[in-house]
């Protein structure tokens, strides 16, 4: 496991080696036979991982690799995962067939997930990122009407990526009720059984939600980031409207997928959330309750 910092942003602090004890030098050099061994086998530096075995040859449908329990992908259950959901939604609403394949970002030859491995054209194992799955969808059920995206889809999809995303990492990684309950459930505890390691996962974990809202203001302001996602959720109603789905689409769409992928998790008492102002937020607007009930008919 990676750390999220690297050497040169620590402190460098380099005593002045003629007065340092000879017995300090002695502690830290390498004994002569375990020196002799790394001269003999020198340190190399591995490819990037192949993707899991499990998932090459054989396969008879597309697989999508997502964030979730066994349990949950062998009954098509949502993601616990907002961006993981989002496409999981998505590719459902469009009609394409798929299995869900418990997984995580160390296995996805990006970096993150999901990622989907296509049963067609046989024998390939090239992965489909997340970046480029509405494409890959387009073009297998030949919808164009999906390649008609304007203005307001960008200007709404900036709520859901800043505002409601931004109140989400706090809610989920830097409230510590939730983070206790929630996260390390999810995300901490079925990756390894180490303890050490657990800790040092979950302060990464947490570090880099600080990282990330960090980017947007000088100092995390919880009362501020519900403030935001309070008027987001506004927004959404207002736009959403008396229709059953974004855009007076007749069938959801990608933003539909986008805006359930938050408002499924933040909604569902499954979740275990312990403190859930989002959902009291949420909750003042029917038609985003409705609108969320509504897709997940189709799970």
């Amino acid at each position: 496991m990676t750390s999220n910092y690297d050497d040169h942003d620590l402190p460098q602090q380099r005593p002045d080696s003629r007065r340092a004890p000879r017995r300090v030098r002695d502690f830290f050099s390498v004994p002569a036979p375990v020196k002799r061994v790394f001269d003999r086998f020198p340190l190399l530096t591995y490819p990037a991982n192949d993707l899991p075995h499990h998932a090459g040859s054989g396969r008879s449908g597309n697989q999508l690799f997502v964030f979730i329990d066994a349990a949950g992908a062998r009954r098509g259950r949502p993601s616990f995962n907002p961006q993981c959901l989002k496409w999981q939604a998505y590719l459902r609403f469009m009609g394409i067939d798929f299995e869900l394949v418990p997984s995580n970002n160390h296995a996805s030859p990006s970096g993150f997930l999901p990622f989907l491995l296509p049963a067609l054209p046989v024998g390939t194992d090239a992965p489909i990122p997340s970046n480029k799955l509405q494409n890959w969808a387009i073009e297998e059920v030949h919808c164009e009407e999906e390649q008609q995206l304007n203005v307001r889809f960008e200007v709404y999809s900036s709520l859901l990526d800043t505002r409601i995303r931004n109140a989400w990492l706090y809610h989920l990684y830097l409230n510590h009720e939730n983070f206790e309950a929630v996260a390390r459930r999810l995300y901490v505890d079925p990756s390894t059984t180490n303890t050490a390691v657990r800790f040092a996962l979950a302060a990464q974990l947490q570090q880099a939600a600080r990282d990330e809202l960090l980017k947007s203001s000088p100092y995390i302001d919880a009362g501020a980031l519900e403030a935001e996602a309070a008027e987001a959720f506004e927004a959404l109603s207002t736009v959403l409207g008396d229709k059953d789905y974004f855009f007076e689409r007749p069938n959801p769409g990608l933003f539909d997928a986008s805006v359930f992928a938050y408002t499924h998790l933040i909604l569902d008492q499954k979740m275990g959330w312990k403190y859930n102002r989002l959902q009291q937020l949420l909750s003042q607007y029917k038609n985003l309750v409705q609108h969320r009930a509504r897709l997940l008919e189709f799970f």
